[in-house]
């Protein structure tokens, strides 16, 4: 979707629009779902699977089956798999099979959503490029050629999962499969042959066999249910403007360490993980009453209401509370339950609390980055003198050309040339400006080799006008305008039809001559770059390149450079021909992977804008864009909206870019850079990511789902008293209490405080005692965890007050 969401798992009945019924072994009614006869609810999230690596999906997927879901949903990404008609690839990334036959073997459902739009953020909304270029296609209306075209991918996807038996009514994991996606926002705009294609997409979708039900997204807001958002590796952001980093804030985040198996595992996002953990377990203990009978709505108040599920002896109720600021005591079937401001709680008993949207209860996590052992030196450069473009130029046209017709998408850049003939007598005066009219994304304007500035769109307008003076010479004069594309849109009425590059006018005013408008005169037009069309990024084609030794903070201002740089010394040889030439050089370094698991990725908020590859392989774009917004203190009560909670204001949108552990080898791995804009390169670094300290903060009868059960009889029982949780992250342990309180400390994590009330024994407790290990301390371990009881700590400290734990502990 185009809004950006948090959701960890939804119910999946939130999502589903319409269910084209089939007779098979997974049938849907407004309930829930019935597999193999019996009615579940079932909780489901997101994850992508180009937008991680291979290595990574199973514990991916089994931190989805420890939060709670049920359902593993993904798209299928179109233009990943068939990048030109006819050819397929199922590698890599992008090997569909693998990734749900892991699905499976964790254990978790699949929900295939294979659109084939998929929107997503994602470049071209999935679509491949050239389905542009089929003759006579409009996308997703009621045209012949684009039905065609779908259909056929499509059923190429049915069949493949079909011979690897993986739909349920073969014993597969695949319960439900999407055709289309989120139509309903555009339908109006193609109005009669919009209904018409949606038909003729369900009927198609139900014709294919597959056993299980095609489902519909249509709902104009419903949330992509993210659990993973991932990295958008190679050019896959969309948008345009999209970031490399598809992270979301994702309960498990884009990057992965690795452990002794050489398996990437993720670093879960505390307290959301355990938090949204927490709301699927208490979900879990309702659902018998839940799948059971429609609710009973009572009002409790002014602002709170009791939602209630009962029959066939189960009985679940939800209190909810919906004024903004203020909390309430209310009063249900004969007792008093407390309800913060804009919460709910859970009672799978009505009678229990097991759960209260607005207590946090699981540990928080803080994040840093910090150095590793690999240093970047030796930096070597390529440059890409602009001298000969003319000459390299792959066809001329009169008048310009719209971006995407000419690269096919095959490149985020292409050069428009062109010349121009200057009197003497028109060099009198002030000089004369370029004006460049462009539809977007970005452009560098180079005159007789020079760099005369750069513009840019933005997401809001992505077209834009380049203004500026320039420096022309009597006789010929080159003008050389480098376009660049970052992402193409994904989502909107015909947004196949969005143009990008550059539409003119051009036009140079100030001459002695007047204006001159040099939009319909002849120009040459070279796709992508020197280096690119070299594979200079790859091992073979960097070795075949004329590399030369120098200083990257010297080239600080340079723009279009490539960077090559490798640890330790590194014989070089240079040769450079510089005339009088602005030059696209390119930057290259050899480096080890570091020590340790953790997970790795650049720092490169010293750079400006460019692409960054490792051992060949795409890590994605990077610009060093500040951010602007209103960064106050979250809060989440009332309506959301995005400005709620927004950081990072006045920082990069992104400063670092995560290097998968499996794209790296022992030593020797190469990496090349490209600069847009100019920066200092001498100041890149590779760092790891790593829990700096971890809290716990939960009160001595904190509602927690994970301490209650159903039993047989139906009944719920409690298993123990709350409890607090302290985890650090892979590789690491606990080597410091650094805050510990049992009573009526205030504050939050970072900041806790000791109150009036304060058991002596706090500190003591916590360094001991662990809930699996009576006997052990938590410092040295990765986890422990500690039930928060008055004979824990000596005794009750502040008897008739309600008490809090608050724990802080620093990892290492």
């Amino acid at each position: 979707m185009g809004t950006r969401s948090s959701v960890f798992g939804l119910i999946i009945l939130v999502c589903v629009s319409f269910v084209l019924g089939v007779h098979s072994s997974v049938i849907y009614d407004k309930k829930g779902i019935v597999v193999n006869g019996q009615r579940k609810i079932l909780i489901s999230g997101s994850i992508h699977y180009p937008r991680s690596t291979p290595d990574m999906w199973e514990d991916l997927i089994t931190k989805a089956k420890h939060g709670g879901l049920d359902v593993i949903d993904t798209y299928v990404f179109w233009n990943g798999h068939e990048p030109s008609p006819g050819k397929y690839y199922f590698e890599g990334r992008y090997d569909l099979v693998r990734f749900i036959k892991t699905v499976q073997r964790v254990g978790l459902y699949v929900n295939l959503r294979i659109g084939p739009y998929v929107c997503a953020e994602w470049n071209f909304g999935g679509f491949p490029v050239w389905l542009k270029y089929v003759p006579g296609i409009s996308f997703r209306t009621d045209n012949e050629p684009f039905k065609k075209a779908m259909q056929g991918f499509t059923q190429k996807i049915v069949q493949m999962m079909k011979n690897e038996r993986l739909f349920a009514s073969q014993g597969g994991p695949i319960i439900l499969s999407q055709i289309e996606n989120e139509y309903g926002s555009v339908e109006r705009a193609y109005g009669a042959a919009g209904y018409s294609y949606m038909n003729w997409a369900a009927k198609m979708a139900v014709g294919l066999n597959i056993g299980v039900p095609w489902l519909m997204c249509k709902q104009d807001d419903a949330p992509d249910p993210v659990y993973h958002g991932g990295t958008n590796f190679e050019r896959t952001a969309g948008g345009p403007f999209i970031t490399t980093s598809y992270d979301y804030d994702a309960p498990i985040d884009e990057y992965a360490g690795v452990t002794s198996v050489k398996v990437e595992i993720g670093l879960i996002r505390q307290p959301k993980y355990g938090h949204l953990k927490e709301l699927h377990q208490a979900i879990k203990l309702s659902e018998p009453a839940l799948l059971s009978s429609d609710p009973t709505v009572t009002s409790l108040g002014a602002y709170e209401q009791a939602h209630v599920f009962s029959g066939r002896g189960t009985c679940a109720a939800f209190l909810s509370n919906f004024h903004a600021t203020a909390a309430a005591r209310v009063t249900f079937r004969n007792q008093h339950y407390d309800l913060p401001a804009w919460s709910i709680s859970i009672l799978p008993d009505c009678k229990n609390v097991v759960f209260n949207t607005a207590k946090v209860g699981v540990q928080t996590s803080h994040m840093q980055m910090l150095p590793t052992n690999s240093r970047l030196m030796s930096w070597k450069m390529y440059d890409e003198d602009l001298s000969s473009l003319e000459e390299r130029a792959s066809m001329t046209a009169v008048g310009l050309l719209e971006q995407i017709n000419v690269t096919r998408d095959s490149s985020d850049y292409l050069w428009y040339m062109t010349t121009v003939e200057v009197s003497p007598s028109e060099l009198q005066g002030h000089g004369p400006n370029l004006q460049v009219q462009s539809a977007g994304h970005a452009i560098h304007v180079f005159v007789n080799g020079q760099l005369a500035g750069s513009a840019f769109g933005t997401r809001e307008y992505k077209g834009f006008t380049f203004q500026g003076p320039v420096h022309l010479q009597a006789g010929r004069n080159r003008i050389a305008l480098l376009s660049v594309a970052v992402g193409l849109s994904n989502d909107g009425t015909r947004f196949e039809t969005i143009k990008t590059g550059v539409i003119g006018p051009v036009v140079l005013d100030g001459l002695g001559s007047g204006r001159r408008d040099l939009s319909g005169q002849k120009w040459s037009y070279q796709v992508g770059l020197k280096g690119e069309i070299m594979n200079i990024a790859t091992l073979k084609g960097a070795s075949s390149a004329e590399w030369y030794q120098g200083s990257p903070a010297s080239r600080s201002s340079q723009p279009l450079t490539w960077y090559k740089v490798r640890e330790g010394a590194l014989e070089a040889s240079m040769f450079v021909e510089r005339q009088e030439y602005d030059t696209l050089v390119i930057l290259q370094a050899y480096f080890d992977a570091p020590e340790g698991v953790e997970p790795l990725a650049l720092d490169m908020k010293s750079m400006g804008k460019g692409q960054i590859w490792i051992n060949g392989q795409i890590i994605g774009r990077y610009w060093t864009n500040y951010a602007k917004g209103n960064c106050n203190s979250c809060n989440y009560a009332g309506t959301y909206r995005p400005k709620n909670c927004q950081s990072g204001c006045g920082s990069p949108t992104q400063r670092w870019y995560h290097v998968p552990r499996s794209w790296l080898k022992p030593t020797q791995n190469l990496m090349v850079i490209f600069e847009e804009l100019g920066g200092d390169a001498s100041k890149i670094s590779l760092v790891k990511r790593s829990v700096s300290r971890v809290c716990a903060d939960a009160y001595e009868h904190h509602p927690m789902a994970e301490n209650w059960r159903v039993n047989d009889a139906g009944d719920t029982e409690i298993l123990h008293q709350a409890m607090v949780h302290l985890q650090c992250g892979p590789g690491q342990s606990i080597s410091n209490i650094q805050f510990a309180s049992f009573g009526t400390p205030s504050g939050t994590c970072g900041s806790f405080l000791q109150g009036t009330c304060h058991a002596q024994e706090s500190y003591a407790v916590i360094e001991k005692v662990t809930s699996a290990m009576p006997l052990h301390m938590c410092v040295g371990k990765e986890r422990c965890s500690v039930t928060i009881a008055n004979k824990n700590f000596g005794g009750d400290p502040c008897p008739n007050v309600l008490k809090r734990l608050s724990v802080e502990a620093i990892c290492s």
